[in-house]
């Protein structure tokens, strides 16, 4: 049994769990206006270890999933909800995933680009959120095509148009909400990366704070919290992860 008042040193030092929040990632949290409180299957999650560890929860909100990795990895937070990636797994400790969701290619409709394998070739260029999953995996795996920042995840679309580029990249629910803005736009068919997101801790927590952390996601998919807030906040087209 986990000794709840060693976890909480080791996981909350300031009295308070700081949950760092990524609201450019709309599957896991969004929030109705700036300045608004966010919600989402995260924000669950979050005030859920807060009741078992009996502890206040604070939200550390960012605008962008680089900025909020980047909050636990300088322990300005003291976890959060991340896409697993080896660059960040430097710093983080992953659980396994709780939700599984796609990256997808956005073009115009007159491009000529018709699948996932046409894109990597020059001269395409590729509009991706700065810091991001997708921006993490193409970096690794684009030979020939070029790569152009946005800031944000939710501003990667209009970069794309004012820059008249060749592809969008991002996570398919939010390419679907700015194609419903945009009728001018599609998704080319099929994925180019699974992203599995999943709860993360600073590497220098206890083993035991990561051993809870794990079960703690892991209970959270057997027991159908997971299931039940993706319900809730009517998250379509992501899939609950394996059950570990």
């Amino acid at each position: 049994m986990a000794n709840i008042q060693e976890i909480l040193k080791d996981l909350a030092p300031t009295g308070k769990l700081r949950a760092s929040i990524n609201v450019g990632n709309p599957i896991l949290a969004k929030r109705d206006a700036v300045g608004s409180l966010p919600y989402g299957v995260s924000i669950d999650l979050a005030n859920q270890l807060g009741k078992e560890l009996n502890t206040e929860v604070e939200l550390v909100v960012f605008e962008a999933a680089g900025k909020s990795v980047e909050a636990v990895s300088n322990k300005n937070a003291d976890f959060g909800f991340f896409a697993v990636d080896p660059v960040r797994g430097k710093e983080i400790f992953f659980t396994a995933p709780y939700i599984v969701i796609e990256g997808a290619y956005l073009v115009k409709n007159n491009s000529p680009l018709r699948a996932n394998e046409e894109v990597d070739k020059a001269p395409n260029r590729i509009v991706v959120g700065k810091g991001s999953a997708y921006d993490l995996y193409l970096t690794r795996e684009i030979k020939q095509a070029q790569l152009i920042r946005a800031e944000t995840s939710p501003t990667v679309v209009k970069l794309f148009l004012e820059g008249n580029y060749e592809v969008a990249a991002g996570v398919k629910q939010q390419l679907e909400s700015d194609i419903i803005q945009n009728p001018s736009l599609r998704l080319l068919p099929g994925k180019f990366m699974e992203i599995r997101q999943a709860m993360g801790v600073h590497k220098t927590t206890s083993a035991a704070t990561q051993a809870f952390m794990s079960d703690f996601v892991s209970r959270m998919k057997r027991s159908g919290f997971v299931s039940e807030s993706m319900v809730r906040h009517q998250i379509k087209g992501a899939m609950l992860a394996p059950l570990d």
